[in-house]
């Protein structure tokens, strides 16, 4: 079968209602202390690298940094086509086996961090927001290496009070388009809300956003005692830990992608 033609059979799997919209990615470390914080940034790599081999355009919109190490929680956007019709693939628990990095003797570690993907809401999509709804706050940006980093308050957070869902943005310079970007991320929080309430799908929305720790895992990531990354939901694996790591994760979402569309 020709490449072409197994792109085109791809794709034409992806054809749910938001598979061709950008894609607002969010990770969240788990249970595991600073390990998870560390694995938590190592995701966050693996996701950015897996963006640029795939020509989508990725911007970090917010990032909490970890105490002393990796990050808390970290909100990416993905633009391109179909890029939460792949990145849906990636929604769950994922689980990290390795020795310690931070630990003086060289133990085995078990970290965890979840992965979440939110379609971004068409222009022409209209959310209602009631701006009393809203509480908006700004404060100093964090992270490494910003020029106005610590000086002035240009992050931005906007809470939808009704409903408590947070979004918030730091990576521009200027407040008002980190007001915008944040903005932005709140209408499509509150449109999966939405669509999750009209379609009685809002057990299963939070169905994948399970505790993040043992036995709620997607897929592993093994380091030590051998290398190894399995997908739980396909049997799909690989020894090449370190080319999935650089952001080779095209044949994971591809054998999920294909078997929910047999399902």
């Amino acid at each position: 079968m020709s490449k072409k033609v197994e792109e085109a059979e791809f794709n034409s799997i992806l054809s749910g209602k938001d598979d061709e919209n950008d894609c607002i990615l969010t990770i969240h470390s788990g249970a595991g202390g600073t390990e998870a914080q560390d694995w938590a940034e190592m995701l966050m790599r693996m996701y950015i690298r897996w963006g640029e081999q795939n020509n989508f355009t990725v911007t970090i919109l917010d990032i909490l940094e970890g105490d002393g190490a990796g990050i808390k929680s970290a909100s990416l956007e993905f633009k391109g086509q179909y890029a939460y019709g792949y990145l849906k693939a990636e929604i769950g628990v994922h689980r990290l086996v390795r020795i310690s990095p931070f630990d003086s003797n060289k133990r085995r570690h078990t970290s965890f961090a979840s992965v979440f993907a939110m379609p971004e809401v068409d222009d022409d999509i209209e959310i209602d927001i009631n701006p009393a709804d809203l509480r908006i706050d700004t404060y100093r940006s964090g992270g490494k290496g910003g020029q106005n980093v610590n000086k002035v308050e240009t992050a931005v957070r906007i809470t939808h009070i009704p409903t408590n869902t947070v979004a918030a943005c730091q990576s521009e310079r200027s407040q008002n388009q980190n007001k915008t970007n944040a903005f932005k991320m709140l209408k499509a929080k509150l449109y999966q809300l939405e669509i999750a309430k009209q379609e009685a799908e809002r057990e299963e929305l939070e169905n994948s956003k399970m505790k993040i720790e043992w036995g709620s895992q997607i897929r592993s990531y093994v380091f030590h005692p051998y290398n190894m990354v399995k997908d739980h939901r396909t049997d799909h694996e690989t020894s090449d830990i370190h080319t999935v790591m650089d952001g080779d994760l095209n044949t994971f979402i591809r054998a999920f992608l294909l078997k929910s569309a047999t399902l």
